[in-house]
């Protein structure tokens, strides 16, 4: 079973016996709303994209987990980020209707609504309206959380207990090489606030024995939605992954290379040890259960 809203998401439900396990892609959204209005070249502002990572993921129904990805473009409105992180220097004279919150990355243009591409082109020649700002969060910022929301929820009412995954891609600026001076992969906890410690620890033993360098909350250590889904103390886990774009796509082209095949293939692998490792957790909370 899928679910699609048009332009926005799309939701694949699990295939078979049914995890508490929940993958999102929240960045790797293609399709450039009619209203964007940009003014850099497309080539520039598709650098924002965390491309194919949805792919990478698609087998995760096949496991029983469910998977989610946006549709809309990272530059047009960050799913992963706030709504309130938004930067005023944006917004034409009409004041905001609420307290604004900006973080570092919106003062350095790469907020809900980005100011400039990574290479730091101006994306807008233009200053944005109030009501075309809350028209994105509307249309796109809170159906992406809701639908999100809701897989995690139910999940967690069925089993009592739900693991989410945040599926990225980040920069690369070596050769594609396994073992180089930057991570395979870099998990984001929070520093421990968003998930288990053994599920992180899991994760990247994982990772590790594929043969993938693996540094856990160094830079990338999760924003907006592990924030929001990650509540340990619930049985609510949630783990960011980035994975080097070097390892499977030209960064330049944004072409596959040769190593995509094996990366989706380890990542299928991780995917289903993850599959594993709700399971037994699972199995060990029921026995408790019963013994008490």
């Amino acid at each position: 079973m899928s679910f699609e809203i048009p332009g926005v998401l799309w939701r694949r439900d699990p295939q078979g016996a049914e995890v508490p396990l929940v993958f999102d892609s929240p960045h790797s959204g293609s399709h450039y709303p009619q209203d964007f209005q940009f003014c850099c070249s497309l080539d520039v502002l598709r650098t924002a994209e965390d491309t194919y990572v949805d792919e990478l993921y698609t087998a995760a129904p096949r496991f029983g987990a469910t998977l989610i990805g946006a549709l809309f473009p990272r530059s047009y409105l960050d799913a992963n980020r706030a709504a309130d992180d938004l930067d005023i220097t944006l917004l034409d004279d009409e004041p905001w209707p609420s307290p604004l919150r900006p973080s570092h990355k919106t003062r350095a243009g790469l907020g809900l609504v980005r100011r400039v591409a990574r290479t730091g082109t101006p994306i807008y020649d233009r200053k944005l309206s109030v009501a075309e700002i809350l028209a994105r969060i509307e249309r796109y910022h809170a159906p992406y959380h809701r639908v999100l929301e809701e897989a995690c929820s139910r999940l967690h009412r069925k089993f009592d207990v739900v693991w989410h995954v945040n599926c990225h891609s980040m920069p690369s600026h070596r050769s594609g090489k396994k073992g180089g001076q930057c991570a395979d992969f870099v998990l984001g906890d929070r520093d421990g606030t968003t998930c288990e410690p053994e599920f992180t620890e899991y994760t990247a033993g994982v990772l590790r024995n594929l043969g993938y360098t693996v540094r856990v909350n160094e830079v990338y250590k999760g924003v907006e939605i592990v924030k929001r889904q990650g509540r340990p103390a619930e049985r609510r886990h949630s783990l960011q992954i980035e994975v080097d774009r070097a390892l499977y796509m030209n960064q330049k082209t944004l072409q596959k290379t040769e190593g995509f095949a094996q990366l989706q293939t380890d990542i299928c692998a991780l995917v289903d040890a993850l599959r594993s490792y709700t399971s037994v957790r699972l199995d060990k909370t029921m026995r408790t259960a019963a013994d008490d």
